[in-house]
């Protein structure tokens, strides 16, 4: 080979570069020189509060440093290069920077009192501006500066940390929060400085390249220059041919330094229009997969070296829905099925979020057998551009299908658009309507006048609304919401006007069936209370005004709840109907007739002429009302309760009046009904007595305040107490023992009988437990039952809970029922009876032989015991059919092997008769009264009679 192919085959020299550890020692001293100045000024402020021994050994200790790092920094430099070791280099280097960074750690730690804010201040501020200046210096290798950082700030913030002095936490949190600022300011400056300087390190090595070019040409031209020079008499005929080669060598470097130059252009012009355009340039080698790619910060969100294979690094960032997609389309084009490979997928950005993308690209690069060995292409970030395309989809899908018409006019009230509502509304077309004015649609002059004045306003404002009467296509009007809004230009002058306007026809037709519901019953189509409410007060004022009188019948049916108990909702909606419609053909126009509630209905007379009037209307209403009415197959008869009352005397407002209706109708219903009552003062005390007492049996069963007394029963066959009854006492607080005669109705009507039976349940079999223990063993107890608690689902369940808490025997439990209980049909009533039997409970008929005439239940359900009432007892002595009745009572039960208990006995005559009969028990006052549970264990032993 030729001295001449060498040349040109020699390698390129390295591009000589300054390394980033001949920097930091150029600068190693600045540092130092630093930290003497400021120490030396710090030294000034703390002298007078300082030993001067301490201070001179500090500033010591900072020249010698300072000196140190001189001799480091010239041993560095006058080391060869090539003998430079940077491990050792750097090693000495942190070393310095560990014992400078102490030594300014030392200005908190020792110099600077932690009392003396006023030292503080100045002295921080100088230790703060020395750390920044060095965190400088330091920037471009982040290890260096923390080795000069960490010492001189943690040991002293940690110090002034645990400090007892009220500032020094604060300073503390101060120079946490300077360091963070510093290492992150350092991070930054690092990272820039990393980038300009890899910028730098390229730009070097282009530089060598070109002057290596340079070289070689330089060296081409000398070895031509030589060899034409050697053989210039050799050749004399063939200098014209080398002058020529010579001129043509020259313009061709002339062409290929244009053609360089051009090219260096395009390449500029190329990265330009690149980066306007936001387009990622990437080529992936599909055989070791490898893939370079470019603008990945502003498409991923990555850094520009973190993207190296396509499988691993930019797969997996691909939506998981679009993945199939990406995959299939990317396959089609690899066999050739597409000229082109271009799809909009998803891809994940680096913070997290979904970007839209756009990809491009196309194989370039085969094997021999077809396969793809390499694909080009770009991609692009098209998040806008989608949302923005997914908004018009939307403004275009709202546009169509929002239940409001809209219409787009310009200044000259020509139609330019118009949705689908418009046309629904209003029976035109689109293609009636876009393009033409207004005035050639709308044939009704108010209307265009009206938009006309609209369109004017909008001159000068934004938005216009009003309820137009608009005419339809079929020549009709419609009540019409318009809504006029101005779309204006960039100079801010009238550009279009888009209405939006809404057919109101339905929503008046809604406003008018609310109104009916509000004001009118929906079932009989009278007034409702709150209508009905509103016309009495209009009533009384107008009353009081005019000082003439007002009359109001308060009517409520008799026995309804049974009748929508037993025939069912549907037949009693159609009760109340017929009521209704009956009463308003019974009354005259002028009066008003409402329902308040279920089966209550009110009258309203206004002037009415005298109480013998309103008797009157009362009797003829009652009649009408119970004349015979045919439904669902049956005929009903029905009968009510009415209650008066009157304005102004003695009622004073609407409010009173309608409360003294309610009271006296309640008093009529008291009295048995189908009658009516006039309201007086007296019913008002006996309704606001029963509402206290009510309010106190509810306070009652709260406070516990019932307390269970016991009548006993004796067996006639060996005079002994066999069982007693448990009944139910109110020890009130103010009226003393009240009997169950003066609050058991209240706790029926109220529902509170539940909880008052439950109470006495549970105290009745707790005392019995207790009185089996205290000489009483085998004594049950008897304790009476509402039909409330009967018809309960799972009442047997808690009997059982009762028994097992207070442990007395099943057996020595007796529940009393009435016969009506027994009589009811109701599935729940059976169902707890047989429960109770089945866990050993005894059952009782109490008030037997005054109830219904059927004896059908005593077949039906497991009595144990029959109790016949006082009412046959009481007359037993002088009347015959009392006692026949008494004894075919006793022969029945002992032929059906039921024990019988005889109660309110009196006098030993009827003792004496029960006694022949063959009567099992007794109880009465002859044996005993009702007593407290102490009284009847002392009676245990005692002589009968």
């Amino acid at each position: 080979m030729t001295s001449f192919d060498s040349g040109l085959l020699s390698k390129p020299r390295a591009p000589s570069r300054t390394s980033t550890r001949d920097y930091l020692f150029q600068h190693a001293r600045l540092p130092e020189a630093l930290l003497l100045v400021g120490g030396t000024v710090i030294a000034l402020l703390v002298f007078p509060y300082v030993s001067a021994w301490l201070l001179t050994g500090w500033l010591g200790l900072l020249l010698g440093l300072l000196l140190a790092r001189h001799v480091l920094v010239n041993a560095y430099q006058r080391s060869p290069a090539d003998a430079r070791r940077k491990a050792l280099w750097m090693r000495l280097l942190l070393a310095g920077n560990l014992c400078s960074g102490l030594a300014l750690a030392m200005v908190h730690l020792l110099l600077v009192p932690i009392d003396s804010f006023a030292l503080q201040a100045p002295a921080y501020a100088i230790t703060t501006g020395i750390s920044l200046c060095i965190a400088v210096v330091y920037a471009s290798h982040y290890s260096v500066f923390l080795a000069f950082a960490l010492p001189a700030w943690l040991p002293a913030t940690l110090y002034l940390l645990f400090q007892n002095d009220p500032s020094s936490p604060y300073w503390a949190l101060m120079g946490i929060t300077v360091f963070g600022c510093l290492l992150l300011a350092v991070a930054f400056i690092n990272r820039a400085s990393r980038a300009v300087n890899r910028s730098r390190l390229r730009n070097e090595a282009l530089l060598q390249r070109l002057e290596q070019a340079r070289l070689q040409a330089e060296q081409l031209n000398s070895r031509l220059a030589a060899e034409v020079g050697q053989r210039r008499e050799a050749e004399q005929q063939l200098r014209h041919n080398h002058d020529q080669l010579e001129q043509r060598v020259r313009q061709r470097t002339a062409e290929l330094e244009r053609a360089s130059q051009a090219l260096s252009a395009s390449k500029a012009q190329l990265e330009l229009a690149l980066d306007a355009s936001e387009l990622g340039l990437w080529d992936w080698n599909l055989q070791t997969d490898q893939v370079f790619h470019s603008h990945l910060e502003a498409i991923f969100g990555l850094p520009s070296d973190s993207v190296i294979s396509m499988r691993d690094d930019l797969n997996p960032r691909i939506h998981p829905d679009d993945f199939a997609l990406v995959r299939h389309t990317l396959i089609a084009h690899m066999k050739g099925r597409t000229s082109t490979y271009r799809i909009e997928y998803r891809v994940r950005h680096a913070d997290g979020h979904w970007v839209w993308i756009e990809d491009t690209g196309r194989a370039v690069e085969w094997n021999a057998q077809g396969r793809v060995l390499r694909m080009t292409g770009t991609r692009r970030d098209i998040s806008v551009l989608h949302a923005r395309q997914e908004a018009d989809r939307l403004a275009a899908t709202v546009f169509n299908t929002t239940a409001e018409g809209i219409f787009v006019l310009d200044t000259q009230l020509q139609i330019l658009t118009v949705n689908q509502a418009f046309c629904r509304i209003t029976g035109f077309s689109s293609e009636q309507v876009a393009g033409h004015p207004l005035s050639a649609i709308f044939s009704d002059p108010d209307y265009l006048r009206a938009l006309q004045g609209a369109v004017s306003q909008l001159q000068a404002q934004d938005s216009w609304q009003d309820e137009l009467q608009a005419p339809h296509h079929d020549g009709h009007h419609y009540p019409q919401w318009l809504q006029l809004r101005a779309v204006r230009n960039s100079e801010g002058r009238l550009a279009q006007v888009v209405g939006f306007f809404l057919d109101l026809t339905d929503r008046m037709q809604t406003e008018e069936q609310l109104r009916q519901l509000a004001n009118y019953d929906s079932l009989t189509r009278l007034a409702n209370r709150s209508l009905f409410t509103r016309r009495l007060q209009d009533a009384v004022q107008r009353a009081g005004q005019r000082q003439q009188t007002l009359a109001i019948l308060h009517l409520n049916l008799d026995r309804f709840k049974l009748i929508n108990e037993t025939l069912g909702h549907e037949l009693a909606d159609q009760l109340l109907a017929e009521t209704g419609t009956r009463l308003l053909n019974s009354l005259p126009q002028a009066h008003t007739l409402a329902r308040l509630a279920a089966d209550e209905f009110v009258i309203m007379l206004e002037q009415p002429a005298s109480t013998e009037q309103l008797s009157a209307l009362a009797r003829h209403l009652l009649h009408e009302l119970h004349c015979p009415l045919q439904m669902g197959g049956q005929e009903l008869m029905i009968t009510a309760s009415i209650g008066i009352s009157l304005y102004p005397l003695p009622a004073a407002d609407a409010g009173l009046l309608m409360t003294q209706a309610s009271l006296a109708m309640q008093h009529a219903k008291r009295q048995g009904g189908n009658t009516f009552a006039f309201f007086s003062e007296a019913m008002q005390a006996r309704s606001l007595e029963r509402l206290q007492l009510e309010n106190q049996l509810r306070r009652a069963l709260q406070e516990d305040q019932l307390v269970v007394h016991f009548q006993p029963r004796l067996r006639l066959s060996d005079q002994r107490l066999c069982a007693a009854e448990a009944l139910v006492r109110w020890q009130h607080p103010q009226q003393g023992l009240l009997l169950p005669g003066v609050f058991i109705d209240i706790a029926e009507q109220t529902g509170m009988i539940i909880s008052l039976g439950e109470q006495v349940l549970q105290q009745a079999c707790r005392l019995a437990s207790a009185w089996q223990q205290q000489g009483l063993e085998g004594v049950g107890v008897s304790v009476n039952l509402s039909v409330q608690q009967l018809r309960q689902s799972g009442f047997a369940d808690q009997v059982a809970a009762c028994l097992n808490r207070s442990g007395l025997p099943a057996s020595l439990l007796e529940l009393e029922l009435t016969e009506s209980m027994l009589m009811e049909q109701l599935p729940a009533i059976a169902s707890n009876i047989n429960a109770l039997k089945a866990m050993g409970v005894r059952l009782a008929v109490d008030d037997f032989g005054t109830g219904y005439s059927s004896l059908a239940y005593l077949k039906r359900f497991p009595i144990d015991t029959l109790k016949i009432d006082r009412a046959f007892v009481a007359e037993l002595q002088h009347g015959e059919e009392d006692r026949a009745i008494v004894r075919a009572i006793i022969l029945m039960a002992q032929s059906l092997k039921l024990e019988v208990v005889a109660e309110g006995v009196e006098h030993a005559g009827q003792l004496e008769l029960l006694r022949q009969f063959g009567c099992d028990e007794i109880q009465g006052f002859l044996y005993s009264r009702a007593i407290p549970v102490e009284q009847l264990v002392e009676l245990q032993g005692c002589p009968a009679f």
